[in-house]
């Protein structure tokens, strides 16, 4: 009997891109994206506790995504459960209008999928990872059952590259920079640091540590990563030198992290879900050649 890789697999474009670490900066650059939707950054800053605990509010949000990405199809689908089951508790005020709505509307799950998996493919494709036109349109295809997971129906979600670009044209007269969206945006730009960080920039004697000047230049990396529209819409200039030096300093994170995480121990290059997966996906292949 094959054991179980989940949704996705080995062999799935899903897999190879979410093995590489640079699509951390992908999460970022999405969140920006997302808060430039008036109701999805209205539903984020009513019920959600990343001022309070933002450490906290990565870490699950992270684990959600890796479990649906390599857990298996019961752990995938036990996790997606859960959110939709969270979901349907909460609203939300829209601050334009004063009136109340869900946060479980498809068109705002929508919104919140697509920039989500777009910044996840455009900033491992910007940082040198290398994807054909026809993966990148695979991958979009694969991530309809993640969209499935949170309560969409798959046939209303875009599923090739064609069918985003054509999203986001549709979506950009509803976009805006609202109160939420650019409280929203300085709290990704200059977030707290740990008190681990603050601490030692103390000791140091410095009132901005180390690590506040490499989060400034991640960030600004994620803003410029983003699409001309969506940067103008914040303020700033479309301009292609922008997209230039973007993908510049993004292929600079993408080859200092993987050389960084290839002098770890081996326990700590690969998350403890993505190993098992591998493992169960190599006594898949073990199985299947035994027969």
């Amino acid at each position: 009997m094959s054991a179980d890789v989940g949704f996705f697999g080995p062999d799935s474009v899903t897999w190879k891109l979410h093995a590489e670490p640079i699509l951390f900066l992908g999460g970022i650059r999405a969140l920006y994206l997302q808060a430039l939707h008036p109701r999805a950054v209205a539903a984020i800053a009513q019920n959600s506790g990343y001022r309070t605990d933002p450490m906290g509010r990565l870490m699950r949000t992270a684990t959600y995504v890796s479990t649906v990405i390599y857990g298996t199809t019961e752990e995938a689908e036990t996790a997606g459960s859960r959110l939709r089951r969270l979901h349907s508790r909460l609203s939300a005020v829209d601050s334009r209008t004063g009136e109340q709505f869900r946060i479980d509307e498809p068109d705002l799950l929508r919104w919140v999928h697509v920039a989500e998996i777009e910044s996840f493919l455009t900033t491992a494709t910007q940082a040198g990872v290398s994807l054909t036109l026809q993966e990148a349109d695979a991958y979009y295809a694969e991530q309809t059952r993640a969209a499935e997971l949170v309560g969409l129906d798959p046939s209303t979600v875009p599923a090739s590259v064609a069918e985003v670009e054509a999203y986001y044209q549709s979506m950009q007269p509803e976009l805006e920079l609202t109160r939420d969206g650019i409280n929203t945006a300085a709290f990704l730009t200059v977030p707290p640091m740990p008190d681990f960080f603050h601490n030692r920039a103390v000791r140091l004697g410095m009132t901005v540590g180390p690590p506040r000047w490499a989060y400034t230049g991640v960030a600004a990396t994620a803003i410029g990563l983003l699409p001309p529209w969506a940067r103008r819409l914040y303020g700033g200039l479309g301009w292609p030198a922008t997209d230039l030096t973007a993908a510049l300093s993004v292929r600079s994170m993408r080859l200092l992290l993987n050389t960084v995480l290839s002098r770890l121990p081996g326990q700590y290059r690969v998350s403890p879900l993505r190993q098992a997966a591998l493992d169960r996906a190599a006594s898949s292949r073990a199985s299947s050649e035994a027969a």
